[in-house]
């Protein structure tokens, strides 16, 4: 259940060395790799002599090399060469429209004549002076949507991150959701509270006092297929919250890539980019690993809550005020995958 149409991260730019790399996205196993001049290409991790998985063998000249028979394989899925062999007239596997950029490798794994890299998001963040970024990558075996509620409605702060992000005031603000065509937002603002453990060591490394009253900030947007960033922060309060001047406020976006791999498991990269202290590389390596800490804690969650969904498929979930982003994100996921099943039966109608 999702989209195809659509550009999903694959991995990180560095995940790709001379090495290839398989992974499972949509149901679909692949295999990418570094071709001539460094340019990344995908195909199906299946080489069409004996079946063997193309990601257990290497690149030589820019030609991915099966592991098993030594059968080069060209980016556009044709058959190069074989030794000893003739296989120029071998069906051609699948190959795949992929884009570098902003650091990661982008897949599109639908229809490739509707793939236009113009549709792949930007971000204002990389390789521009005044924010840095860390992140990483987790494995998650539970449906994807479920991280979009999970990162929808932060509600969940207050008890599964009760000693870094989590405070009641996130319990006892109302949050407003809005649709805007196929995006969701959903924002609480707090004011006049403490600032929890990691907002008070944030405002401490930019050079801030962390025990005065601060107004805190939560800015959910979803766009599809399933990507979410969220606009996060403190500034004293009494400052503007987060239309205050930077020098009375930190200011960070949580960056969530959500890429399906099976019906019930995910890719997760997620990442922090913040606009203060920029140039402070072990203040990166340090908000990296306390982001990743967070984030280790929804894991456990979400996949003992696929384990209860996959156990109990007829029961049905109760939906609150609290639900209303993830409930919207579903909607614009839905509707888009109805659109694209739709399609796909108006172009290849049934015949008897």
């Amino acid at each position: 259940m999702f989209p195809l149409n659509t550009w999903y991260v694959a991995c990180s730019a560095d995940e790709i060395d001379a090495k290839p790399l398989g992974r499972v996205i949509c149901n679909e196993r692949i295999v990418f790799y570094r071709a001539l001049e460094n340019r990344v290409a995908a195909v199906e991790d299946f080489c069409p002599h004996r079946g063997a998985p193309l990601s257990l063998g290497y690149v030589c000249e820019g030609k991915l090399v099966c592991g098993y028979h030594g059968l080069e394989m060209g980016c556009d899925g044709k058959t190069i060469a074989m030794p000893g062999q003739r296989v120029g007239g071998f069906p051609a596997i699948r190959s795949y429209p992929v884009e570098e950029r902003y650091g990661f490798v982008w897949i599109w794994p639908g229809d490739k004549d509707k793939a236009d890299p113009a549709l792949i998001p930007h971000m204002e963040w990389h390789d521009n002076p005044e924010w840095a970024y860390g992140g990483g990558l987790y494995h998650v075996k539970a449906d994807y949507r479920l991280m979009v509620d999970n990162l929808m409605d932060l509600t969940h702060e207050t008890y599964v991150h009760s000693s870094s992000i989590g405070q009641k005031e996130i319990d006892e603000v109302p949050c407003k959701t809005v649709m805007n065509g196929d995006s969701v937002v959903t924002s609480r603002f707090m004011e006049n509270i403490s600032a929890p453990p990691f907002w008070k060591a944030a405002l401490r490394a930019n050079g801030l006092a962390d025990e005065v009253p601060v107004d805190r900030w939560q800015i959910c947007r979803f766009t599809p297929p399933s990507h979410v960033m969220i606009e996060v922060g403190v500034a004293h309060a009494g400052h503007g919250g987060v239309d205050a001047p930077d020098e009375h406020k930190v200011y960070s976006v949580v960056v969530d890539f959500i890429t399906p791999e099976t019906d019930t498991s995910m890719h997760y990269f997620w990442g922090m980019a913040r606009k203060f202290k920029p140039q402070d590389k072990a203040l990166t390596a340090q908000i990296r690993e306390g982001q990743g800490k967070i984030f280790s804690e929804d894991l456990e969650m979400l996949e003992r809550q696929q384990a209860n969904l996959t156990r109990y498929p007829d029961r049905g979930l109760l939906k609150l005020n609290i639900d209303a982003g993830g409930v919207q994100s579903r909607r614009v996921i839905d509707r888009i995958v109805a659109a694209e099943r739709a399609g796909a039966q108006t172009a290849s109608p049934v015949t008897a």
